[in-house]
């Protein structure tokens, strides 16, 4: 009988001394009871309530003998990968009435010391203070001291048994031959987001070394009905991209039938900007998959990327996906002739009001320059957008004429817009006379209801299109949400008109 541990809530770090990644415990004061390798054991603790060993309950821990004298007990964790480590997780899941009531953790940089130097001779550095603990539990504590550690110093006060000792952050640069694997965790690598992980967590996906059974891969549950699943992954550094291995190792039965990969160029992108980013670059078309397999592929652009994603067709399960390339310098991009003008622009905030009336997102926009690329242009403009407020959205709507005004008449309040917002309403040009009469009295009807001017991105549209759009959304009845919803769909539409004229500027 066993039941695990509810998993830890540090999504986007890696488990530094998990055994998964090469960590190992190496010394201990004490471990009379039960092993210190059981610390770093990557599963969750188990229970069996009738397993015993001559020197007592079987538990599946570190466990000291109980203390007839002075002082405390310690263990020294060798992290499987240097890193900075920014949380730990003491776990006591089933050391009910054998628990430590307090423990505390040391950190030291001090690649290749010996156990005996490290307990003897050199100076630690506290990380985490000494904290009480809670019985059968996840102690969760956050370090906020900065540095990269090679090892961690457990002490629990003054005995007592912990289940799992998880040290999240994420890995120091290690300098190694190219091409490197940039997407294994122990490079820096991080699955960040992903469609579903239902049989097997995501972060398999980028341990070191082929995996040992199906469980220690990617798994997916049955798509109901069949359609794609995918995983976005952040590579450690970003990197040139000489090949891509996709290994279905372990699953036979459950592979997915079919596999493609994007790749985007977008440093420190939020990971929901990522996921409904239009700007991906297919690298690897969709591919023929087969059974505990490795699959090489040779991407049809090597980039430089920060990110891939690999989409599977259905569904299923994938063991590992390396990708093998080279580091590129951080300021090192995508060249683009929209981007250089954008970050050498020397009037950046005069050229970007033409994009956009919000001075509050101009602001942010020239703020957040340099651009790396055409995707961390787009993708920076609509985060940027959505972090604003009512009022900001509602002045970028006031530097937009009404859809099917005189717009002859609007150039002079519109001068620096009035070219591309007769552009974008070309649809409206050979209507007839009615349905340009009902879009200015809806459009009066509209303002008179929403406080705001109607707002389409209108480029391809007919009259007669936008009409019926108009009528659609002044449903939005104030009134239970309406008025919010519908400001919120304006500004979707802003976020349009801005991306279309942010590519108008090589125009």
């Amino acid at each position: 009988m066993s039941t695990p541990t509810p998993s830890a809530a540090f999504t986007g770090a890696i488990d530094l001394a998990s055994a998964a990644v090469g960590g190992r415990a190496l010394l201990c004061s004490d471990d009379f009871f039960a092993g210190m390798e059981n610390l770093v054991r990557p599963e969750p603790a188990v229970f069996d309530p009738n397993a015993y060993t001559e020197r007592g309950k079987l538990m599946d821990g570190w466990e000291s003998r109980r203390k007839r004298v002075p002082g405390h007990d310690w263990c020294i964790v060798q992290l499987g990968v240097p890193g900075t480590v920014r949380a730990v997780d003491i776990d006591t899941a089933f050391f009910l009435g054998n628990h430590p009531p307090f423990a505390s953790v040391d950190g030291i940089l001090a690649p290749g010391a010996t156990p005996e130097a490290l307990r003897d001779e050199l100076q630690w550095t506290e990380i985490v203070p000494t904290t009480p603990l809670r019985r059968g539990s996840q102690n969760l504590a956050a370090v906020v001291t900065e540095g990269a550690w090679t090892h961690l110093r457990l002490h629990i006060y003054p005995d007592g048994g912990v289940a799992r000792l998880r040290a999240y952050g994420e890995p120091a640069p290690v300098e190694a031959a190219l091409p490197i694997d940039l997407a294994c965790a122990t490079s820096g690598g991080r699955a960040i987001a992903c469609s579903d992980a239902f049989f097997a967590s995501m972060d398999n996906l980028l341990l070191p070394g082929r995996a040992p059974h199906m469980g220690h891969g990617w798994e997916t549950r049955r798509s109901r009905p069949p359609g794609e699943d995918w995983i976005i992954v952040q590579l450690g550094r970003p990197g040139r991209i000489d090949r891509i291995d996709a290994d279905t190792h372990h699953f036979k039965g459950n592979y997915p039938d079919r596999c493609a990969i994007e790749a985007i160029h977008w440093p420190g992108a939020p990971p929901d900007a990522l996921v409904r980013s239009p700007d991906w670059v297919t690298i690897v078309p969709k591919s023929k998959l087969q059974a505990d397999a490795v699959h090489a592929f040779t991407p049809t652009d090597a980039g430089p990327w920060t990110h891939v994603r690999l989409r599977i067709y259905p569904d299923g399960g994938v063991s590992r996906l390396r990708v093998y390339g080279s580091p590129t310098p951080d300021a090192a991009g995508r060249p683009d002739p929209l981007v250089t003008r954008i970050n050498e622009d020397p009037d950046l905030a005069g050229t970007l009001s033409r994009c956009c009336g919000s001075r509050r997102w101009v602001a942010a926009m020239v703020a957040a320059r340099p651009f790396s690329s055409r995707a961390h242009l787009f993708g920076e403009a609509e985060r940027q957008w959505w972090r604003l407020g009512d009022g900001d959205w509602k002045e970028a709507f006031t530097h937009h004429p009404r859809i099917g005004a005189d717009l002859a008449q609007l150039r002079a309040k519109y001068a620096n817009t009035a070219s591309w917002a007769s552009g974008e309403q070309a649809g409206v040009s050979g209507a007839s006379e009615e349905v340009l009469q009902a879009l200015v009295e809806g459009n009066l009807a509209y303002e008179a209801t929403f406080g705001h001017i109607f707002l389409v991105c209108a480029t391809g549209r007919t009259a007669s299109e936008m009409l019926a759009m108009l009528r659609e959304r002044l449903e939005n009845a104030p009134t239970d949400g309406g008025h919010a919803a519908e400001l919120r769909i304006a500004a979707g539409e802003q976020v349009k008109i801005t991306r279309l004229r942010l590519e108008k500027l090589l125009s």
